[in-house]
């Protein structure tokens, strides 16, 4: 059977960590085409991983490329638009955190999908980090009992991006960079139920000259059952990137730590590799991972992902949980302005999630 063609929208970091789980994991996909905004970065990201077509239009890429799958790695504030044309294209997609930047375009986005008949997957990795989901698995076999607390963790000390920064395009800051791992994760772990509060607090600690998004935050998230979620996230951490999540229940607890249970450490006074450019994350003390692509899940999702495309089944992690998320997202930012709990649903009109932090 062919191979199912592929075309990646984007030529950054995580664009980079796409193509390196593609071309070492998911043998059933071929990358055939790649959209920058900059055909000279098209053209840079084609050459380095031998992808044969470069663009810099999106509508080009979708009318010549020959493609079945859209890959959307691109900007927050592009996610809509490009899913919309690859629909309208009966393209199927995956896309990469946060599934958008408003609710609207969220309800658009999915709508879009389902009136093509073609399949929308919300790219949430914490669902396929083969740690993450030995936890979960253990949970399901009931070895920790009733779940009553979750907590999940993700820091470092700034993004490789300068979009990040710009809240015009990523809709906030810390919150929509990662904070959307651990909302994702907890509906994951209590099988999508219903949040009926949201608690938050948010500050700019460390990067104040470089965005008006928040760069630290702790949101605490009510779940139906009484089982609370607690997320931290933060761009203001030093020493490396840390992410790990801790589950509570009523028989016992489970840690798991995606970076320091099967790394290396090292000491280094200038740092190394891609964030000796953009980031302090490798100079000091360190984890270097072995296979980190791996251990985070990305190459999980998109095999799960081409499999369902090709066997014409749902995938498990759809556009319906980053919609969730969003929502969650909203919510905390309003806490965090308004100094108080916020009940859900909460569905406010906004032009971006950060308006109800800077503006309450």
């Amino acid at each position: 059977m062919d191979r199912t063609k592929v075309a990646l929208l984007g030529s950054g970091f995580i664009a980079d960590i796409h193509m390196e789980s593609y071309h070492r994991f998911v043998p059933d996909a071929e990358v055939v085409a790649v959209y920058s905004r900059d055909l000279k970065r098209a053209q840079a990201f084609a050459q380095k991983h031998h992808i044969p077509q470069a663009y810099s239009s999106i509508d080009e890429l979708i009318a010549k490329s020959g493609c079945e799958v859209v890959d959307i790695c691109l900007p927050n504030f592009l996610h809509a638009e490009a899913t919309l044309k690859a629909a309208a294209a009966k393209k199927h997609i995956i896309i990469e955190k946060p599934l958008a930047v408003t609710l609207e375009e969220a309800d658009a986005m999915i709508k879009a999908c389902a009136d093509a008949g073609v399949k929308l997957m919300y790219a949430e990795e914490l669902c396929f980090a083969p740690k993450y989901e030995r936890v979960r698995s253990m949970v399901k076999e009931g070895a920790v009992g009733n779940i009553y607390m979750l907590k999940q963790a993700e820091k470092h000390s700034g993004p490789h991006s300068d979009w990040f920064y710009d809240v015009n395009q990523a809709g906030g800051g810390v919150l929509m960079d990662m904070g959307c791992h651990a909302f994702g994760w907890f509906f994951w772990m209590l099988n999508n139920e219903r949040v009926v509060s949201v608690k938050s607090s948010m500050h700019t600690v460390f990067h104040k000259g470089r965005t008006k998004g928040e760069d630290n935050s702790v949101v605490i998230v009510e779940f139906e059952s009484g089982a609370i979620g607690v997320a931290e996230n933060s761009w203001a951490k030093h020493g490396g990137m840390e992410d790990f999540c801790e589950v509570y229940g009523t028989e016992g607890v489970v840690y798991a730590d995606l970076f320091r249970g099967n790394a290396a450490l090292a000491y280094s006074r200038k740092g190394y590799g891609y964030a000796m450019e953009k980031a302090d994350t490798t100079a000091g003390w360190s984890f270097p991972i072995f296979e980190e692509a791996f251990n985070q899940g990305y190459p999980h999702e998109l095999k799960h992902f081409i499999d369902c495309v090709r066997t014409n089944k749902e995938p498990l992690v759809t556009g319906e949980l980053g919609r969730k998320v969003l929502e969650v997202i909203y919510a905390a930012y309003a806490s965090a302005g308004q100094g108080k709990k916020i009940d859900l649903p909460f569905t406010p009109k906004v032009s971006k999630p950060i308006d109800l932090w800077l503006n309450p």
